[in-house]
């Protein structure tokens, strides 16, 4: 295998991803179902020898990594962080949308949040740190900010992560096409 095997892992369900509230910066605890979801997500990746593991600093993806079992070996990484929605933390898309019809995250950040620009960003300069690495990776973080993660790191522009749903405690590996490694690839997407 040449250049890393990124296993992308959502945080398990909390309060708000199960009512639909935008969770950026607000640390939420995982729901009961949400810590099982995430003890499952132990079997699947107990047998993986992982080179790195990196976590975002908010509660809900470290305690997915803690109880999918990785948390020894885990960093936090701050680049993996939720998207900052500013004005729209803990508000509905439909809430937003009654003010702003045609809202679109990818499209156009949130007032007193971060814009695309900084996400693409964020996202953009950990694919960079990734790509130097070998093997088995795995990052635990949120739905949004991995939107625009799948995108880019297919190569794509940021707004094509609207097309890339992320479940709740799901699994996604991005890697390279086999046999050749200069085409960056979805190997598996959403998988719970």
């Amino acid at each position: 295998m040449s250049g890393p095997r990124v296993h992308y892992i959502r945080h398990g369900e909390t309060a708000w991803s199960l009512s639909g509230q935008h969770t950026g910066r607000t640390d939420l605890a995982l729901t009961p179902h949400g810590a099982d979801r995430a003890r499952q997500l132990a079997s699947r990746l107990k047998d993986i020898d992982f080179s790195a593991v990196l976590t975002s600093p908010r509660l809900r993806a470290r305690q997915t990594c803690d109880l999918a079992g990785q948390g020894a070996k885990a960093r936090i990484e701050p680049d993996l962080a939720e998207w900052d929605y500013g004005d729209y933390e803990g508000l509905l898309s439909a809430d937003i949308r009654r003010a702003r019809p045609d809202w679109n995250i990818l499209r156009d950040g949130c007032p007193n949040g971060e814009t695309p620009a900084q996400v693409l960003a964020r996202a953009d300069q950990l694919i960079t740190r990734i790509r130097t690495l070998q093997g088995n990776v795995a990052l635990f973080s949120h739905g949004q900010f991995g939107q625009v993660f799948v995108a880019r790191w297919i190569g794509w522009p940021m707004i094509a992560g609207q097309h890339f749903i992320i479940d709740p405690a799901s699994l996604g590996i991005l890697g390279c096409k086999s046999g050749a490694a200069d085409i960056p690839a979805i190997l598996l997407w959403n998988s719970v």
